[in-house]
């Protein structure tokens, strides 16, 4: 059974949009007069309500559904940020954008499937194809985002940069086989080709990169017996409409195109952890700076809106065993209703000893299985694929762990090698690059006033306390500003960061408090004075701190792409707010830096980053002392 079939209306001022509501916005839209034959929906999402409105409501109170859309007219490129009541009919709010100073609305399907006839009515491409003995209908065309740069005539119009790769045929996947050297600048709006770099002529590379074709794999192996998941009793959550609870965790589920999934008024033992927490957005820059690659960087959430892209989960395939499955509703372009089935899996999965000990002197023997809930969903974005999955623990520890897979970006490899890219078949290539996520937690640890130690390992020289010089200790700082709370990560000092509730104590007259555990790995590594950087500054620290506000959303701000730099982080952390004992949000950088492997070709092997929130005198003891051994026909005990 999925979400939409057991709920028709929403109850809840936090539910997930429904197809009615996205009617309903369209229908007050155009009644207002702002659609129109040209008008695209480049976003649609709930307008999430403040945090007091939320904690206010009470079952059976009304509730008013305010969404955000961002309209663009695809005929002279301007566009509009609104805010609707599908619940009152009105149009709240309208602000024109200014895309010098704010940036574009993201890039929209419409927009990839005008590419290739542009390109094709340009006689500087269809000839550099020709000279390099290329049809141009065997070229398909990638549109990608073109950052912000100093090119004439691009400030203010609305641009992509176009890279083609060869199709052998229908089946075959055009990423094996790169058309190098060559890049088409594109105004979407005149719908022409404004620049051709035309740079290095470099060989197509033939070999096929078909990894579900029989011919490329070989058989499949017969070996592995099956295994098979089973919860004959039924799993131990209870769902009712988006709200989960699962051994004391109690919490809500949401979904919007441009973060997927999010998470809700997250409690355990009934007390609040986290008001929400969602993947907010993430850069992919690569480190080619080639003429015509060194703009090469994505922000997958904020200029495509990647979760219009999830996936419908299978089960037995992307989730295995006592699956409950969410579907999640979008808008496509002309702002009708799409919905996703199988877009969240949700599942109870074993996770080997949650703890043991065998006493020598009271004779105990004794063993307990850990055991998670798995929230997660996956999303395809051109090349790659990106699952998010959000785990909850017995113990009350929270984690989230990324996904990578898919096809690495590739380009051709010269005979003379390549500083910046990985050989990955003959003549091919795939450049270095990174994949950096910013997860915002809105924490709220014991309740709203929250504050922030960042605490070290550090050794104690040797002195007549310490004569023998084995001694260590934590070292605490409070970060009290904003100003002092971008913060690096240091996996030499084992630095992890404590969310803190100074009004309350535990019975050791601590505070309690929720531990961020980065994994430290690099941050942005283009140079301070890139584009990239300006843009994309959240990612040059793994921690930021902010006082909490409710238009503060993503932290690269609400219009990334085409953006000049400098929104979001660094903008709001100029007003040096106070973050000691306050409603504070936690920025957190995480992320892969990738050097492409042989091994990561035709198809990428997952691989895995992420971080945990784990707590720390929250409570007062153990709080799994009460869970059963276990009873299944694997374990004897005696």
């Amino acid at each position: 059974m999925t979400l939409a079939e057991e709920r028709t209306t929403t109850t809840h001022p936090l539910d997930p949009m429904t197809e009615d509501e996205v009617r309903a916005v369209r229908e007050v839209l155009s009644a207002a007069g702002l659609l129109g034959e040209s008008v695209r929906f480049a976003f649609l999402a709930l307008e999430e309500p403040a945090k007091a409105v939320v904690r206010a409501h009470q079952p059976g109170d009304e509730v008013d559904r305010r969404f955000r859309a961002i309209l663009l007219d695809l005929a002279d490129g301007s566009s509009k940020d609104v805010v609707v009541s599908a619940t009152r009919s009105t149009v709240d709010e309208v602000r024109e954008i200014d895309p010098v100073a704010d940036g574009q609305p993201p890039i929209i399907d419409t927009e990839f499937e005008l590419i290739e006839d542009i390109l094709n009515a340009e006689p500087r491409w269809t000839d550099a194809l020709r000279k390099r003995g290329l049809d141009p209908a065997t070229v398909r065309a990638v549109p990608l985002s073109a950052g912000s740069y100093d090119h004439p005539g691009e400030t203010g119009r609305r641009v992509v940069r176009a890279l083609g790769f060869q199709q052998f045929h229908e089946k075959d996947h055009p990423w094996a086989h790169p058309v190098d050297g060559l890049v088409a600048y594109v105004d979407l709006t005149a719908r022409a080709v404004t620049n051709v770099i035309d740079h290095r002529e470099l060989p197509v590379p033939q070999e096929p990169g078909n990894f579900d074709d029989p011919a490329q794999t070989g058989p499949h192996r017969t070996t592995l017996k099956p295994i098979e998941i089973t919860q004959p009793e039924g799993p131990s959550y209870a769902v009712e409409g988006g709200r989960v609870r699962w051994e004391n965790w109690d919490l809500r589920i949401g979904f919007n195109e441009r973060e997927g999934l999010t998470l809700h008024e997250i409690s355990f033992h009934e007390r609040p952890v986290l008001y929400r927490a969602s993947v907010a957005e993430m850069v992919v820059p690569y480190a080619d700076p080639s003429p015509v690659r060194f703009w090469q960087n994505y922000f997958d959430c904020g200029e495509y809106m990647f979760a219009r892209y999830t996936n419908s989960l299978e089960l037995g395939c992307d989730c295995l065993g006592e699956i409950r499955y969410f579907d999640a509703v979008v808008a496509d372009d002309l702002g009708e209703p799409r919905t996703i089935r199988n877009a969240i899996c949700m599942h109870e999965e074993d996770f080997g000893v949650l703890w043991k000990h065998s006493d020598m002197f009271a004779g105990s023997h004794e063993t307990r299985r850990q055991r998670r809930l798995v929230v997660s969903f996956f999303t395809t974005i051109g090349n790659y694929d990106y699952g998010f999955y959000w785990y909850f623990y017995l113990d009350g520890t929270i984690e989230l762990e990324a996904k990578a897979t898919g096809i690495t970006f590739t380009s051709a490899y010269p005979a003379e090698g390549h500083e910046y890219a990985t050989e990955m078949a003959p003549g091919l290539g795939a450049p270095y690059h990174q994949h950096l996520f910013c997860a915002r937690l809105d924490v709220s640890v014991d309740g709203d006033r929250n504050a922030v130690d960042e605490v070290d390992a550090v050794r104690v020289p040797v002195s007549e306390a310490n004569p023998y010089g084995n001694a260590f200790r934590e070292a605490r700082t409070r970060l009290t500003r904003e100003s002092e709370a971008a913060r690096a990560a240091d996996n030499t000092r084992g630095r992890v960061w404590h969310i803190v509730n100074p009004d309350r104590r535990n019975r050791f007259g601590r505070n309690p408090a929720y531990v961020l555990h980065p994994e430290g790995q690099p941050t942005l590594l283009a140079d301070e004075s890139s584009s990239v950087h300006a843009r994309a500054t959240f990612a040059t620290k793994h921690l930021w701190v902010t006082r909490y506000s409710d238009d503060e959303r993503y932290p690269a701000g609400d219009l990334v792409n085409q953006n000049p730099g400098g929104a979001g982080l660094p903008a709001w952390t100029a007003a040096d707010r106070d973050i000691d004992g306050e409603d504070i949000v936690l920025w957190h950088t995480f992320g892969l830096t990738h050097f492409p492997r042989p091994e990561d070709w035709p198809v990428m092997p997952v691989d895995y980053t992420g971080f945990k929130l784990k707590p720390v005198g929250f409570f007062d003891r153990n709080p799994t002392l009460d869970m059963p051994p276990s009873t299944g026909g694997h374990c004897h005990g005696g």
